[in-house]
């Protein structure tokens, strides 16, 4: 609780973390302003298993007391918990830019999708240690959660209540994905959501960061530059490889961002003869639904109509349950790429357990792998992985691509902050595993002498502290 001082006004602007500490998922921030209550990102807690339980317990306040939400962007890290929230009593509209709207309508969606189809594949083989299973929420709360999305465009001030003018900033990453501006009786507050890549092979560079006395900024690669690698090179000689073997190469990918990215790659690469023509599968119906959007929202990234037309061509999509299966059966050489980035969910488990154990294939993660997750397992060597109950033997290559990562790394977090017109009063780094936002903290502390912490779960912050 903040005690204002004797003959102090009370304190009326305060921001609260419900999530993305301590780790790079379950991004939610509770922003207090007059007596309203807005959440920036409703996202998923993932990973450990004590980090995915938070999902499941009563939110830290009452969903009813919430009057907006407004998303970074969406991924379901930042979006993901939105239908638990609206089956929980959440009425408010959920403010997003254009493409977000339209991502999160078939992310969300296919996020209750499959965690009902793990809930009825858990009950038929008695994997749950719960009797039943249920999922956290099904695809028609999903979809009635999307009536709440109302579209703004970048740069377009808004008011998601009353007084809290709120501007979305373009931040690269992913369709869509926004810095979120908030000012309150002259008091700003920016909020970084994922930072892109200034030279994103897909996305545009981030706009620079506007004037703020709060910062919240995203921490996930703060202790690490990405190498300066090519990735078409780096992707190219290892599906060369295990093409070469007569190998399955089977590349887990987010369903937004990095599976288009990979996927044009892989088109390119095999036009110029790079690496064989084997055949190329995309088994993820929600990337299938994704991609037609880059030809809807061209001006967010930098893929031509050649581009998108080698890898429509290059691609073959798997449309249902009996097709996925069937690939499981084939041999290769060929290349899956299926959702889940981190190896949490989706068809690409059933692909593990039908080819990692086979030397000849490989594993290709393409991004960030958040602690507890299959894919950290995967990247850190582990010869098994527990997938439905059952320890799979991981006897296939595992790559892990160093130059595939959609986020800015340390260097260019600390760049993304310099474009700052002038230094705000603190920065508060998130969403980021404690190594990471340690590093990204004593950064920001000794290169621009900013004032900075890494706030702890819960932590509420008043904004009206004078300076």
């Amino acid at each position: 609780m903040d005690t204002p001082g004797a003959g102090a006004e009370p304190s009326d602007f305060h921001l609260t973390f419900l999530g993305a500490n301590a780790t790079v998922t379950g991004s939610r921030y509770l922003v207090e302003a007059g007596g309203a209550r807005v959440m920036v990102d409703c996202g998923l807690f993932q990973g450990y298993k004590p980090l995915r339980l938070r999902n499941w317990a009563p939110f830290p306040v009452d969903p009813a007391s919430i009057d907006a939400v407004v998303l970074t962007h969406a991924h379901l890290d930042h979006s993901g918990y939105l239908p638990r929230l609206v089956r929980s009593g959440f009425a408010g509209e959920v403010w997003c830019t254009p493409a977000t709207r339209d991502l999160c309508g078939i992310l969300l969606p296919d996020s209750g999708h499959l965690l009902q189809e793990e809930a009825v594949y858990a009950n038929r083989k008695g994997s749950s240690k719960h009797h039943p299973a249920e999922p956290l929420y099904t695809e028609d709360d999903a979809r009635r959660s999307l009536h709440r999305l109302r579209a703004t465009p970048f740069e377009r001030p808004f008011e998601p209540v009353p007084g809290l003018m709120t501007t979305l900033r373009p931040q690269g990453h992913i369709l869509g994905a926004a810095a979120v501006a908030m000012s309150y009786r002259g008091r700003r507050l920016t909020f970084s959501g994922d930072v892109g890549r200034s030279h994103d092979p897909v996305m545009r560079a981030p706009a620079p960061l506007g004037e703020s006395d709060w910062v919240v900024v995203e921490s996930t690669y703060g202790d690490r530059r990405h190498p300066p690698l090519s990735l078409e090179r780096e992707l190219g000689e290892s599906l060369g490889r295990a093409i070469a073997r007569g190998g399955v190469a089977v590349v887990p990918a987010f369903a937004v961002g990095r599976a288009q990215l990979l996927l044009s790659m892989i088109a390119n690469l095999q036009a110029r003869g790079a690496i064989p023509t084997v055949p190329v599968y995309l088994n993820s119906p929600m990337a299938s639904d994704v991609t037609p959007l880059y030809a809807r929202y061209r001006d967010e990234h930098r893929l031509d109509d050649a581009a998108l037309d080698r890898l429509r061509r290059t691609t073959r999509i798997v449309n249902g349950v009996e097709e996925s299966k069937a690939l499981n059966r084939r041999r290769g050489p060929m290349v899956i790429v299926a959702a889940s980035g981190m190896v949490t969910g989706g068809r690409v488990l059933h692909h593990l357990v039908a080819f990692a154990s086979d030397q000849r294939n490989m594993i290709v993660l393409s991004g960030f792998q958040a602690g507890g997750t299959r894919g950290a397992a995967l990247a850190r060597g582990d010869t098994t992985v527990r997938i439905y109950g059952q320890d799979v033997a991981v006897r296939a290559e595992v790559v892990q691509l160093g130059a595939a990562s959609a986020h800015a790394d340390a260097d260019e977090l600390i760049a993304w902050l310099r474009t700052a017109p002038r230094p705000p009063r603190e920065v508060f780094i998130t969403h980021g595993e404690p190594d990471a936002a340690d590093a990204l903290r004593l950064r920001v502390q000794r290169e621009l002498q900013w004032s900075v912490q890494v706030p702890e779960y819960l932590q509420r912050i008043d904004l009206d502290t004078p300076v």
